[in-house]
């Protein structure tokens, strides 16, 4: 690639990417956000249209003036695959370059071998490729367990504690016509949709925490992920931040996932330890919000569980000095049930240079959908690198 040609393709890539996380800007205001002039951004615009990458239309006008243009990806553009495996089920989406989600497929797991479970998502991968062409330019796995590289390290709620190469989940799909796989940490790419177009968005440093089954997390730079030398960091849930006597499925004691999740909820209460540790605190705290059920005892788990949290939080502060905090998952409605006892173990956790101003804890905005949101930009920053875009360009017919 020339260099006239890499910075052609750089200043598309970054209008591209100027669109997914501000859909609504307007061609004038993303001129100048990028440096260039009303004749320079016409023409990247046309081309990228040409490109099958950008669909343009008038706004509805809503007084006087000239009407400003609506941007949307083209519905022949090119579009990241996205594979949930989550505690309970796995999921299929397909993201446009905008980060619209379309779900495909939603599925309890069936089987409780991993490898029968990869080949049945292999399976649906493989159909999705192939009725989608070329189109699927990326796959992107989000998985509730440590992962690195194409690895996923386990999935405690399975039992699957095993190493498990996630590039299984292509072989369905002809090589000639297999996409870039790339693996992320469920509560990571969570983190990553917050600091992209959630309550972190702006923030130089941001922490992001996920209670499930455990907790992850991640630590955001100018919203990108810190994610260690491997890819593996934000395994946050497995600070001994709990009872040295506790063992965890990951091999150590006194992990902080043993004190937060449904676990701690259950051994608080006195019962048995539950098979899905994130639908029991679920339905427990749901309830306890409600009024229903025996409210003293999951109150004062709800306590205990909540002071953990907040404790362990002001660790994360103390080491990594975040301007916000955003909290997904279970994370949120277990702080609301028991606010007090969140918030004092919090603010006692903190250094005195903290405590002065401590950093916000807040709700995440994306919710649920922050783990598939987070990979599908993660897939389109892959596909709208610039390298990406010229082989696009040679795929599109007659686009001049």
């Amino acid at each position: 690639m020339t260099r006239v040609a890499r910075r052609r393709w750089a200043t598309a890539a970054e209008w591209l990417r100027l669109l997914t996380t501000e859909p609504d800007i307007t061609r004038r205001e993303a001129a100048e956000r990028l440096g260039l002039s009303s004749g320079a951004a016409t023409d990247l615009v046309d081309r990228l249209k040409r490109l099958d990458l950008l669909d343009e239309s008038k706004a509805e006008s809503t007084g006087p003036g000239r009407p400003t243009s609506v941007f949307a990806p083209h519905p022949a553009g090119p579009l990241v695959l996205i594979v949930g495996l989550q505690a309970s089920g796995w999921d299929l989406r397909l993201s446009d370059l905008f980060g619209r989600l379309t779900v495909l497929a939603s599925e309890p797991y069936r089987d409780d071998r991993p490898e029968a479970v990869l080949a049945t998502v292999a399976a649906a991968v493989g159909h999705t490729v192939e009725g989608a062409g070329t189109r699927i330019r990326c796959l992107v796995v989000s998985a509730a367990g440590p992962v690195s590289g194409t690895f996923l390290g386990q999935l405690s709620a399975r039992h699957w504690l095993d190493l498990l190469d996630l590039e299984q989940l292509t072989h369905a799909i002809p090589s000639e016509q297999r996409p870039p796989l790339l693996v992320g940490n469920d509560a990571t790419l969570a983190g990553v949709a917050e600091a992209r177009t959630g309550a972190s968005r702006g923030s130089s440093v941001a922490l992001h925490l996920m209670v499930a089954t455990g907790i992850g997390g991640v630590v955001l730079l100018d919203g990108e992920p810190a994610q260690g030398a491997h890819g593996a960091g934000g395994e946050f849930g497995h600070l001994p931040f709990a009872d040295p006597a506790l063992q965890c499925t990951c091999g150590s004691h006194g992990c902080w996932d043993l004190a937060v999740d449904g676990r701690a909820l259950a051994r608080h209460r006195g019962d048995p330890e539950p098979a899905d540790p994130t639908d029991y605190a679920q339905r427990l705290l749901t309830d306890l919000a409600a009024g229903r059920g025996d409210l003293t005892r999951t109150q004062n788990a709800a306590e205990s569980a909540a002071a953990a949290f907040g404790g362990g939080i002001a660790g994360l502060v103390n080491a990594h000095d975040p301007e916000m905090i955003t909290i997904g998952g279970l994370g949120p409605l277990l702080r609301r049930s028991a606010p007090m006892a969140f918030d004092r173990a919090y603010r006692a956790g903190l250094m005195a240079i903290h405590r002065r101003q401590p950093a916000a804890v807040v709700d995440s905005v994306h919710g649920t959908n922050g783990p598939a949101l987070g990979a599908a930009y993660l897939g389109i920053d892959q596909i709208s690198s610039p390298t990406a875009l010229e082989r696009w360009a040679d795929l599109v017919p007659d686009a001049g």
